[in-house]
């Protein structure tokens, strides 16, 4: 029964009818419902024509089977005796630190440089439900913040206001996100509607929607149904822009495996769609069966079994993607990175598995990331229990902020309306797109120096018009440190100190905050 004004909640309706809205695509293999919103022009987007993929580890990953702590093995043998790698068999990022045995392509990625691995990421007060955790990654909510809309949604609507009226248009002809699955995730939800399309296997949404329709009635019920009609529209048009960028690209790497991998064919599409001129700004694919609570080795062969043949799937799946854009010239373009809703436990079980736990590793990857481990391998006791978990070095928002930042250009104002609240940006992105909300901020932030420092270090900024200025100190999870200035400055040239006093080793960050505008640079305390 519809109630109110317009009837049933235009986000419930959505997402409920998930599965009803089909376009088949010329590639034979993908089909696309269609939720949401048009994606403006590349000019509208002053010069930043850059790409976000996302891949949703569904499960729940076990970190510490897929990076390895080899500094903390003698204690990672006593927890996890029987279903450890052997040391030998790691695939050495460092002396200190290696990968499964599954991913000598990912391996090889790190040592060109093109993969950041970030240690232990999290929550505060993490939620060990699949579904609540789940919600907390997509929304960026605190653990007891319950959110309708997904941070890359707010994020599209800082871009593309007014959906879905007007959309969409000759310019604005393309999705701006697309999910390739059945049902759209919250991640990509809007204030109103869903900010993205799903890409699935279904039936035509031609055989739903009728050519002419009749006038709906004045009613709760018709301004319901006048809604719908509109979507439908709008997912043909969506449709016809996406079969004429399958039409116009084809797939140059021959690293795509044939069959048995299901990630992989999806990268396989999203290459094609980027290439054939897409203008999509979000694609988001997942892999499902990380809740590896048995089974998750082989007894015979630890190296094997069901996580193993994950770890191989999304391996091998980057390095196909990977290549393809790179030999399509979109290499620069696209980044991308992972996501799970927990680790597990650092205590195996008796069953050759492993139980829901809080923090992991996570990946990014791409021409233009900053390479290299971010964070420290995560300690493990002695002697582990049950309940002993993996601490978070960083708040999971950190790397959201960092990629909407450096990578997507967003700050200021529209990155707090994204995150609703401030998260120091990581060293993540190798070449920072410059924010286009930056623009004109009348501040330049430089980089401190010495750089790692002991002791005390100095941070130098100008100002060319005068204003209240704020440069504050955080930490890695993005609690505030110190204050160092605030106040009303006349334009000019400033150095101020910083001494590390009470400080511990590690990544902290400082931000400039002029007329409401962000400038924000990383810094290292050392031992």
């Amino acid at each position: 029964m519809l109630e109110g004004k317009s009837g049933m909640d235009r986000r419930r309706f959505l997402k409920i009818g998930a599965s009803a809205c089909a376009i088949p695509l010329a590639s034979g293999k993908l089909t696309a419902s269609v939720y949401g919103s048009p994606l403006s022009s590349l000019a509208a987007l002053a010069g930043n024509d850059r790409v976000l993929v996302v891949i949703r580890l569904d499960g729940g990953n076990d970190g510490l089977n897929m990076v390895l702590p080899l500094d903390q093995y003698a204690n990672l043998a006593k927890a996890r005796a029987n279903i450890l790698i052997p040391e030998a068999k790691a695939l050495k990022l460092t002396t200190a630190t290696g990968l499964h045995p599954a991913m000598p392509g990912l391996a090889k990625m790190y040592a060109d440089g093109k993969l950041r691995v970030i240690q232990s990421v999290g929550y505060p007060n993490h939620n060990q439900s699949h579904f609540r955790s789940t919600d907390i990654w997509f929304s960026a909510s605190d653990y007891n913040q319950v959110l309708t809309t997904g941070w890359l949604g707010r994020y599209l609507e800082t871009i593309y206001p007014g959906y879905p009226d007007g959309y969409p248009s000759k310019d604005f002809p393309d999705p701006p996100a697309i999910q390739i699955g059945s049902a759209l995730y919250t991640l990509l939800q809007g204030s109103s509607v869903p900010m993205g399309m799903a890409v699935a296997s279904a039936t035509s949404i031609y055989s739903l929607v009728p050519a002419g329709f009749d006038t709906a009635p004045a009613t709760p019920a018709g301004h319901e149904l006048t809604f719908i009609r509109q979507m439908f529209t709008e997912t043909q048009k969506y449709g016809e822009s996406i079969k004429k960028a399958i039409a116009a690209a084809t797939n140059k790497s021959t690293l795509y495996p044939a069959t048995g991998n299901t990630l992989s064919d999806q990268l396989k599409g999203v290459a094609r769609l980027i290439a054939g001129g897409l203008q999509t700004k979000v694609y988001v694919v997942s892999l499902r069966g990380f809740d590896t609570h048995a089974n998750q080795v082989l007894a015979a062969d630890v190296t094997t079994g069901s996580h193993a043949a994950l770890l191989t799937k999304l391996n091998d799946a980057i390095v196909a993607f990977q290549d393809d854009l790179r030999l399509l010239g979109l290499e620069n373009r696209v980044m991308g990175m992972t996501m799970s809703e927990f680790g597990r436990r650092i205590l195996s079980n008796a069953s050759l598995g492993t139980d829901h736990g809080t923090s992991a590793p996570l990946l990014v990857w791409g021409a233009g990331v900053s390479g290299g481990l971010l964070g420290t391998n995560p300690v493990i006791p002695a002697t582990v229990t049950v309940k002993d978990n993996i601490p978070m070095q960083y708040d999971y928002r950190s790397i959201y902020s960092s990629i909407l930042k450096d990578w997507m250009g967003v700050a200021g104002a529209d990155l707090q309306t994204v995150l609703l609240k401030d998260f120091p940006a990581l060293p993540i992105v190798g070449s920072p797109v410059l924010p286009r909300s930056l623009a004109g901020a009348g501040a330049e932030l430089e980089q401190n120096f010495p750089n790692p420092f002991r002791g005390a270090t100095t941070l130098r900024y100008r100002v060319s018009s005068g204003d209240r200025v704020r440069l504050r100190v955080f930490d890695s999870h993005g609690a505030l440190v110190r204050v160092v200035a605030d106040g009303f400055h006349a334009p000019g040239t400033y150095a101020r100190t910083l001494e590390a006093g009470s400080m511990s080793p590690g990544t902290y960050f400082y931000q400039l905050e002029m007329g409401g505008k962000t400038l924000q640079r990383p810094m290292e305390v050392m031992r």
